[in-house]
């Protein structure tokens, strides 16, 4: 009887299943702007009783055995509130931009995705009487709590979405640049003996010296190397300068009543969070060839494109109405700091080019 009744309930988890799913799919066509934008504030609201809901499968699946019958009657409960969750996520996606809908996506995918593995893993465990076998059901339970409550931390806003996500832009820059301020010159004159003798005893050991080997890296630069360092520094520092005074005007908008609804606008927005995440890519790509030996070919073409962005960014500033002056300051003082670094590497390229050029030339 045990398996049949385990079989029952699996056949009527798969019909629940298969309906969540095809109600998901409906998150993935954008709503008409005609459309009444619901609340996020119902959203929230709707997770909590989803909490309630999972609370109460927690209690009723991990007491004594109860009928099939009120499982059932249970588990029907569970995902009507869960498909009503659905209908409601996706009303408040009206409007919303590619940064928004996928906020909005990835919170109710958590709470879908933590919902069925609470479903599946009590169905799983039905019947077991197993003292030795562990049965995370208020584990799972708590999964579906924090995916509801993670709800409340979901941005409700175009504007705040695409903050949020410039700001993660800004964070990360911050982090090549700490990095490269620890940067430093390599040791001379007695230093450089005692260097040559730890490096000997690292050949000799290399299982033993890879902390070592890690704490060392970027430390041994030479002055060339070292300005060319200085000077991307100086180009990270200009570009994390123009996030920056973007996440500010963004803040400054929010206080705007109405700009949230102007597609437009957003439009505008979401290209500058591209650009953002653009220049991100290149500060990590001059941060990765900084450290010796340089690739002094990969930085220019990571410069190259530094500019290429920045000239879009301006573009958008432009189609943008308001106060967009200390941006427009920021762009360009970035840009005289990667014409700087860009002349300086032309100079190191050409010395490389010489130095092969007399090696060959020795070989012969």
């Amino acid at each position: 009887m045990g398996e049949e009744a385990k079989e029952r309930l699996s056949r009527a988890l798969n019909d629940h299943l298969n309906t969540i799913h095809e109600t998901f799919q409906i998150l993935d066509k954008k709503e008409p702007s005609t459309v009444e934008k619901v609340s996020w504030k119902d959203v929230i609201q709707m997770g909590e009783q989803l909490s309630k809901q999972a609370t109460m499968v927690g209690v009723l699946w991990t007491g004594e055995t109860p009928e099939v019958k009120v499982l059932e009657e249970n588990m029907a409960s569970y995902f009507n509130i869960l498909q009503g969750f659905l209908l409601i996520s996706h009303g408040s996606s009206v409007g919303a931009g590619p940064t928004l809908s996928s906020c909005i996506h990835l919170s109710v995918k958590q709470v879908v995705d933590s919902s069925f593995t609470l479903l599946k893993e009590a169905i799983s465990s039905y019947g077991s009487h197993s003292k030795t076998e562990k049965v995370p059901i208020p584990q799972l339970v708590g999964t579906v709590w924090e995916a509801c409550s993670a709800l409340k931390k979901t941005p409700s806003t175009n504007i705040t979405a695409i903050g949020r996500a410039m700001t993660q832009v800004a964070v990360s820059m911050k982090d090549v640049l700490r990095e490269m301020n620890e940067l430093k010159p390599a040791s001379s004159d007695i230093s450089d003996e005692a260097s040559a003798e730890a490096s000997q005893v690292k050949e000799n050991n290399p299982n033993d010296s890879d902390d070592s080997l890690c704490e060392d890296l970027g430390n041994d630069l030479s002055p060339e190397e070292m300005k060319i360092a200085e000077l991307t520094t100086a180009v990270v520092s200009g570009t994390l300068g123009v996030v920056k005074e973007l996440i500010r005007s963004i803040t400054t908008l929010l206080k705007q009543e109405g700009v949230d609804a102007q597609t437009e606008f957003i439009d505008h927005m979401e290209k500058l969070l591209r650009s953002s995440q653009g220049l991100g890519i290149q500060i990590d790509e001059l941060g990765a060839c900084l450290y010796p030996p340089q690739e002094i070919s990969s930085m220019k073409a990571a410069l190259a494109k530094l500019s290429s962005i920045l000239d879009e960014t301006n573009r958008e500033l432009e189609n943008l109405k308001g106060s967009a002056e200390d941006i427009s300051q920021a762009c360009s003082n970035l840009k005289s700091s990667i014409k700087q670094l860009d002349s300086v590497l032309d100079s190191a390229n050409e010395v490389s080019i010489e130095s092969m050029l007399e090696a060959l030339v020795v070989n012969k």
